[in-house]
């Protein structure tokens, strides 16, 4: 084993310290009681108490749920559709473009994604809103769930889902009671990054969202325009906490299945 030596140290701590001071100097100031948010005036959880009654931050954070949650799970049910396909369909008339469009969003700007399906819904006279903005995040969020779900596929055992079908499961059975829960941590995965991609975009809503639907990233933006208020540092500490406690709840989730997957798999060989 190596050891870590003063450079490699010096760097990693530069390192986390450029990603996750801004955050930690964010979160400390949410609690800052001056309405300065770069003049300490001691503590307070005031700015809280007042998002909370900040029905225009409320009704925004209220569509950015519903937009995440639905656009998240409907990008995973595709994501994984597709990586199914393009795992398990082997050679096929279109595979190239198939794959090409899959992929497509991973590198395409959002300003372009955004613009081309605002001409889209122009163009067939939908009228924008929350659907809208549901549709697009679902279009740009599904390759990021087929990658993850792919890149599972490509190292599965066939030979689970082949045992299953010679005991007599039809192939809809062998998914759901082998393969899927197999590959369900993928599947988890793809819709948490799903969803904090649909909580946290700016662009492609700013696009796709009419007047009757405000996302809070666009909120947040229009807001911090005319100078950052101590509301903002307020709401970010809530969505940070959000997320982490998502992320972590999940690994922990996933680690326990793959302790008690490998235990069953362990007693399994046992005389």
């Amino acid at each position: 084993m190596k050891r870590l030596t003063w450079f490699n140290a010096t760097s990693l701590t530069l390192g986390f310290a450029f990603l996750y001071l801004p955050m930690v100097i964010l979160v400390v100031y949410s609690f800052n009681r001056s309405e300065l948010v770069t003049v300490w005036a001691g503590f307070s959880t005031k700015w809280y108490g007042e998002l909370l009654q900040d029905e225009a931050f409320l009704d925004a954070a209220w569509v950015t749920l519903q937009v995440a949650v639905v656009s998240s799970t409907v990008a995973t049910v595709l994501g994984t559709m597709a990586a199914l396909v393009m795992i398990r369909a082997g050679r096929f008339w279109g595979r190239t473009l198939f794959s090409g469009m899959i992929y497509a969003p991973l590198v395409m700007p959002e300003v372009i994604t955004g613009l081309s399906l605002l001409l889209l819904f122009i163009g067939i006279g939908l009228d924008r809103g929350v659907f809208t903005i549901i549709l697009a995040h679902t279009t740009f969020s599904m390759c990021y769930v087929s990658v993850v779900v792919s890149s599972r596929l490509v190292s599965f055992d066939r030979s689970l889902e082949e045992a299953a079908l010679d005991l007599g499961c039809s192939h809809a059975q062998a998914f759901r009671l082998v393969t899927l829960p197999i590959i369900a941590p993928a599947v988890i995965s793809g819709w948490l990054l799903a969803f904090t991609l649909s909580l946290d975009d700016l662009v492609i809503a700013s696009f796709t969202a009419g007047p009757s639907a405000t996302t809070l990233p666009i909120k947040i933006w229009s807001s911090i325009r005319l100078g950052v208020s101590p509301e903002i540092n307020a709401l970010s500490t809530i969505l940070i906490a959000i997320v982490a406690i998502g992320v972590i709840s999940a690994s922990l989730v996933t680690k326990r299945a793959s302790l008690r997957r490998e235990a069953e798999e362990r007693a399994a060989e046992q005389p």
